[in-house]
């Protein structure tokens, strides 16, 4: 661990405060989710439930590639060969798109590093690709002079592979274990002659409590109720992976799919690697810490030393801290039934999360599936077509602001969407009208982002009323961002009253009105 200002404790990694200020400027990044659980194309989890008997996963498993006992996960990993991945012409794309930050998929819960890993075998390098994709993605990232994350979700291996350990209770091939137990003995004459495993699988150890109830993954996510403990080994080959990534690529963001922090309160590994992270940013920034790193469901006290990451989901107020919510077009994983039955966000969808996010002094992580082969669809395509024609147009609404005295109004402000867990409460939420409205500040600007065209063409802004403490200075000018018409309005005890030109939106997504 680089040594430095910062310690491995919750006590000096509150130093950090709040995230630095480039972060709450970029906005809007996209996420590479991209690993072997995408070859297959049968959506997220599925290295965990193709070893659930009956599950979906299983029965396409079964069909397609063969009985768990004989062809496991870490075959999978062989069949996925990236052979059509582009990354200088995605991050084109993606930049064009309005993303300002970027994130690869280091490694998954299917503990296989996308990188090549000093201290993991089971690695990109070594096999499947035999390409180094964080490298690959950091080199066109910094090209686009876009800042760069790695995503780690390793530590949940331990617990998260136990079904590895099953059998099937039922068919031919019942009590027949399947491939989690295996060890390098078990090689001779395969193509992963060699390679251990269990280093892969990290199953040598007995199953949590109720491990067979598919659920109970989730209630032992932070290493209570039963979960089995992982060895100091295994904490210490996770803090051994971070700190060579970290040291390889000198990312700007690290992302952790944990709750606090990864293997906490089991280990300090994860505060080490933190400890770590912070002090390498300082020493290469001029005593300031510009580092980010996320995890979920933090306690205020938390929140000095992390960034909240928010997963699918958005809090219904402004944070003081700035904060994060990541989601996906589709499944984290590649799906192809999502492309079949048109089950992908809209761009509308995703803008107006955006808006609302920044709204509460937030950024936007999205996640944009790709096929094992490297390549998005043409679905996909279109929808971040949509979101740069949109980013076109309206970017300056987005970039660099920051939340006003209130993030905004109307019916779906004022009604309750709590939070569940790390977040999950995307799209509860009634369809926006165009009495929905967003505000954010950028010098002596205020801009609201009106979430739907009034049929009218008139926009009542009630937050900005004759009168109202939240505005009582003069409002000198309405313009409509994209349009060149002049834009008539008045201001009464009922709010500010906005007359759009009779020429059309701009977009179909939004409207932004630029207020001085």
């Amino acid at each position: 661990m680089m040594e430095g200002i910062y310690e491995p404790t919750w006590e000096s990694l509150a130093q950090y405060e709040k995230a630095p200020d480039w972060f709450r400027d970029v906005k809007f990044g996209i996420w590479s989710h991209w690993g072997p659980q995408c070859q297959p194309g049968q959506g997220d989890w599925y290295a965990r439930e193709m070893y659930m008997e009956g599950s979906r996963a299983y029965r396409w498993h079964v069909e397609n590639y063969g009985h768990p006992s004989e062809f496991g996960f870490k075959d999978v990993i062989n069949l996925w060969k990236a052979d059509k991945w582009d990354p200088e012409e995605l991050m084109e794309l993606y930049h064009r798109v309005g993303a300002r930050y970027f994130f690869t998929l280091g490694n998954h819960h299917d503990n296989f590093d996308n990188w090549n890993s000093k201290h993991h075998k089971w690695n990109a390098v070594n096999m499947g690709p035999k390409k180094d994709i964080v490298g690959g993605w950091e080199k066109v990232a910094r090209k686009y002079g876009m800042y760069f994350g790695v995503s780690i979700h390793s530590a949940h291996a331990w617990t998260w592979y136990e079904t590895a350990q099953r059998a099937d209770e039922e068919g031919a091939l019942s009590g027949v274990p399947f491939d989690g137990k295996m060890t390098k003995k078990n090689g001779k004459g395969k193509w992963w002659n060699g390679y251990d495993p269990q280093e892969l699988y990290a199953q040598n150890h007995p199953l949590s409590e109720e491990s067979w109830d598919n659920g109970m993954i989730h209630r032992q996510w932070a290493w209570g109720n039963g979960a089995f403990p992982p060895s100091e080994e295994y904490c210490q080959n996770f803090f051994d992976r971070n700190v060579d990534m970290i040291n390889h690529y000198s990312p700007d963001l690290i992302y952790y799919d944990d709750t606090a922090m990864p293997l906490w309160p089991v280990s300090d590994a994860g505060l080490r690697t933190v400890a770590h992270f912070y002090n390498k940013s300082v020493s290469e920034n001029e005593g300031k810490n510009e580092a980010v790193v996320f995890a979920k469901i933090l306690s205020d006290e938390q929140k000095n030393a992390l960034v909240w990451d928010v997963e699918k989901g958005v809090p219904d107020q402004i944070q003081e801290k700035p904060w994060q919510t990541c989601t996906c077009l589709g499944s984290w994983h590649y799906d192809q039934s999502i492309y079949d039955n048109d089950r992908y966000k809209s761009a509308k969808t995703v803008v107006h999360m955006l808006i609302d996010i920044i709204s509460k002094n937030g950024n936007l992580l999205l996640s944009v599936p790709q096929r094992g082969d490297g390549t998005i669809d043409d679905k996909e395509r279109k929808i971040l077509e949509d979101i740069a024609a949109w980013m076109a147009v309206n970017s300056e609404g987005v970039y660099d602001t920051r939340p006003w005295k209130i993030f905004g109004e109307g019916p779906v402000a004022e009604a309750s969407n709590p939070l569940q867990a790390q977040g999950f409460n995307e799209g509860r939420h009634a369809p926006y009208t165009s009495a929905d409205i967003r505000f954010v500040v950028k010098g002596d600007n205020l801009y609201a982002h009106v979430l739907a065209h009034p049929e009218d063409n008139k926009v009542v802004i009630r937050s900005l009323s004759e009168g109202n403490p939240l505005m009582e200075g003069e409002i000198k000018s309405v313009s409509l961002v994209g349009s060149n018409r002049e834009i008539e309005f008045k201001r009464n005890t009922e709010g500010l009253m906005i007359e759009l030109p009779d020429e059309g939106a701009p977009n179909e997504i939004s409207l932004l009105l630029k207020i001085s």
